[in-house]
This record gives C-alpha cells, sequence and structure tokens, in this order.
C-alpha cells in the first residue's frame, strides 16, 4: 500500500506545505493563528514533517504492561480476601498501602508464587518491619517505595531525621542489593500542579539525591511514581522524556538503566460533579501511560474522589485497563509512539526544557537544598496558579463542572470523604507541598449551596 502511495502522490518538503497553509491564511499571520504555546512553553505547530524529524533513543520494555489495583489495610484478612479476589479478576499487581506495621503472614496468605508483582506504600519508616517483610518475600517481585524524601516533600518533616533517615535506607540496600526499595514518588509535583517539565525535573533532581549518597549501582533499582493527566500526547512524551533524560545522567554514573515507571491516574483534574467524566479522562490517561512504556497502570476508580473505596468502582477501573490490554490493540503497544513525528518533537522539547531546570536545581546546591529553600514548592505553586487561574475562567476545561454544568445534580448527600485540602498542623522544618484539584474551589462552592 505504501508503495503505491508513494507512486501516486510526490513528497513535498516542510517548506512547501508551510508555503501553502500561507496561502490559504489568506493575509492573515501563521504564527499569531496557527502556532499555539503551552503553559510549558512548548510551541505546538499544526504539522510535523519528516524534514525536521529527529528521534531520540529511548529505553522501552520488553514485558507488557501490568494492571495493578490499590488495597488499603483496615485488615490483613479483609485486605487479603480482597487481593484473592482481584487478581482471579483479572489484575496481576497489586499495591498495598499501610499507615502500620502489619502481620505479614496472614496479608499474604495464599498470594505467593502466584507471579504477581507486589508494590507497597508504606506510611511509616520501620527498619526491623521492612527487613521481615523483604525476607518473606525474597523471591517475588516486589517494589518496596521507600521515599524518605518523597516524605519530606509530602510531610514537611523527616520520619526521624535525615541522618536516621537515610541511615535506615542505608541499612535496607546493603541487605537487599538487587530489590526496589526505594521510589520517587514524583505523583505528588504533578497533584500539586506542577507541569510535565517541571515534574520531570523534580524526578531526576529528586532521584539524584538517591544516587549521589548510595551510588549509580542503585539505578535500575529505583521505581519512579507519575501521574498522568489528561493532555494525551504530552503525557506520553512526558514519561519517554523522562526516561532519556535518566539515562542521559545515569552517564556521569558510568552505568545506565531502563526506568521502572508506575503510572496512576491523575487526581487533579478529577471532579465530583458530572462524575461519570472521570472514566473518560482515566480511559485517555491509562491510554498515555501504555504508549509512554509504563511498566505498570494503576487506574483511579470514577468516584475515587467522594468515596470510599468500594468493589463497583474498583471494578470499572480494573476492566477500563483489560478492555485497553485484551480487546483494544494495547498490548505491547509502546513502539506505536516511537516514530510519531508530533510525539518525538514534544518529548524532545520537553527533555530540553528539563534538563535545564535540573541543571539549576544542581548548580543551586541540589533538590533538598531547593526544598529546604522552598523554591520547589514557590514554582510548582506558581504553576498552580496559573491553571487555577486558566480553569476559573473558562481556558482550562473540565467538563461537567466549568463547562456545560448540570445544575440540577446534588452530590451534598454523597460525600464520603474530605473533599478539601487537607493540611497538617503540626509543626514542619519545610513547607510541604499540597495536593489540590482544580474543581475543588467551584465544588466546595456548589456543596455549600446545595438546599
Amino acid at each position: 500500500m505504501s508503495t503505491l502511495i508513494n507512486q501516486d502522490f510526490e513528497p513535498s518538503s516542510a517548506a512547501s506545505w508551510k508555503q501553502k497553509i500561507q496561502f490559504d491564511l489568506k493575509g492573515a499571520d501563521y504564527n499569531e493563528t496557527l502556532l499555539t504555546k503551552t503553559n510549558e512553553g512548548i510551541t505546538i505547530k499544526p504539522f510535523y514533517h519528516l524534514d525536521d524529524f529527529e528521534k531520540l533513543v529511548i529505553p522501552t520494555s520488553k514485558e507488557d504492561f501490568k494492571i495493578c489495583q490499590k488495597i488499603t489495610i483496615t485488615s490483613e484478612d479483609a485486605a487479603n480476601k480482597i487481593a484473592l479476589d482481584i487478581i482471579n479478576k483479572g489484575a496481576n499487581a497489586l499495591k498495598f498501602i499501610a499507615e502500620k506495621p502489619f502481620e505479614t503472614q496472614k496479608l499474604l496468605s495464599n498470594l505467593l508464587t502466584k507471579n504477581i508483582e507486589f508494590h507497597f506504600q508504606l506510611n511509616f519508616l520501620d527498619q526491623n518491619f521492612i527487613l521481615e517483610l523483604t525476607q518473606l518475600l525474597k523471591n517475588e517481585s516486589v517494589f518496596y517505595n521507600v521515599d524518605i524524601i518523597g516524605n519530606l516533600a509530602k510531610s514537611g518533616n523527616w520520619y526521624s531525621s535525615l541522618k536516621e533517615d537515610f541511615e535506615t535506607v542505608e541499612i535496607l540496600l546493603k541487605n537487599n542489593t538487587s530489590k526496589f526499595i526505594l521510589s520517587v514518588h514524583s505523583n505528588l509535583y504533578q497533584n500539586a500542579g506542577a507541569n510535565n517539565i517541571q515534574q520531570v525535573a523534580y524526578a531526576l533532581a529528586h532521584a539524584n539525591e538517591y544516587l549521589n549518597k548510595f551510588g549509580g549501582e542503585i539505578a535500575p533499582f529505583i521505581q519512579f511514581n507519575f501521574a498522568i493527566g489528561s493532555n494525551y500526547f504530552f503525557e506520553i512524551a512526558k514519561i519517554r522524556a523522562f526516561k532519556y533524560l535518566y539515562n542521559l545522567i545515569l552517564g556521569e554514573y558510568n552505568t545506565t538503566a531502563n526506568a521502572q515507571i508506575f503510572a496512576e491516574s491523575s487526581l487533579r483534574n478529577k471532579t465530583i460533579y458530572d462524575y461519570n467524566v472521570n472514566m473518560l479522562r482515566t480511559t485517555t490517561e491509562s491510554m498515555s501511560a501504555i504508549l509512554s512504556g509504563a511498566n505498570t497502570i494503576s487506574n483511579a476508580s470514577y468516584d475515587t474522589v467522594f468515596h470510599h473505596s468500594n468493589e463497583f468502582g474498583e471494578r470499572i477501573a480494573r476492566n477500563q485497563l483489560l478492555i485497553l490490554k485484551e480487546e483494544s490493540y494495547f498490548k505491547n503497544a509502546q513502539s506505536i509512539a516511537t516514530n510519531s513525528y508530533y510525539i518525538e518533537v514534544i518529548t524532545k522539547q520537553i527533555a530540553e526544557k528539563a534538563l535545564e531546570i535540573f541543571k539549576e536545581i544542581e548548580k543551586s546546591g541540589g533538590f533538598l537544598q531547593q526544598l529546604k529553600e522552598g523554591t520547589i514548592q514557590r514554582k510548582i505553586s506558581e504553576n498552580a496558579r496559573k491553571e487555577q487561574k486558566q480553569f476559573n475562567s473558562g481556558a482550562m476545561v473540565l467538563l461537567g463542572t466549568n463547562k456545560y454544568p448540570n445544575e440540577h445534580d446534588h452530590m451534598k448527600h454523597d460525600i464520603q470523604v474530605p473533599t478539601s485540602v487537607q493540611r497538617n498542623p503540626k509543626k514542619t522544618l519545610i513547607i510541604p507541598i499540597i495536593q489540590k484539584r482544580l474543581a475543588q474551589e467551584l465544588e466546595l462552592k456548589r456543596l455549600k449551596d446545595e438546599a
């Protein structure tokens, strides 16, 4: 087919395409009419051409993505029952969320040696407990997601102190030299309002603190957690740019690695009103994650911002990924993005701009220093305020919320979880990075006005 098309149509250069477009504009300015500038400072052109194509060498995964579902541990027996049910219904990865140590044997009963990928989000740092857990799961594929810098950024405090936290991590790494102990939770930056370039730069600088401290040999064993928004092509490019830059920076440590990516749906663009639109948002976000080359994907349920976790919402979220993987030709699909002129150009621009920010951070003393000074927090807040202003004016649209809202939609009596910003009343060492949804203020006003 391609041969026949090439015989029938002569190739046209980028210059001739632009000349034709300018002719059709009938005097209108090409730059003002057809070039779009994004919040990240990236210019979107009306067309992309082979003449301008530059392909980046980006590591790809050999295995297909895993479908992960999160389980909050309220009781070991209940969490185990949910996990067994989830695995039987198609998920092949589990993420357990815990606020305190738990009975490991009871939680993991009948789950071992089943080719399941285990992830843990431990909202505490207990050296003995984690060592016990790593011993039990020594023959399993496990990601422990210890991120002491991420905890500092989110809470404003260390678990104990800078010295003690780093010493604990060092012991954990020495006892598990080939396990994914460390994680970089860059999803925090996206959910707080950082743009795509900032997310990539901060994830790199965040990881570089660990590389500086523990050496380049840990590079293949860090998992990166990214939140995926609904700017479809830019989200694909974001992950690809990060994977490219991670390897570029690892060259300074005389090593390479294919960054392990855990992708999850953004919370920033989710809404309480007209909540079914959330399913459309999470579908495109999951597609972006797949095409970007994410290794593990966790999809958010449509009601996650106002309901407690429930079987129906979780089933819908899981089935969205199953349909994409098994019925929509998204199996082993990351190669689709590798030869798209548009995606490659965006990837290159994000990479270049993120690298500039990364270099500035390193020149200023590193990521921890800039967190201490409040620079990272200020930069994220500036972009978040810009997006909020665009949302409030209608320039940034969340369908069903600030455009075409259903005025008869009442949600006041359906809210099960807090909808306002949750602030930590404790004294903090640094200003914490606060996650906030775009629709939050508007929704709080509507909830207050409901009869």
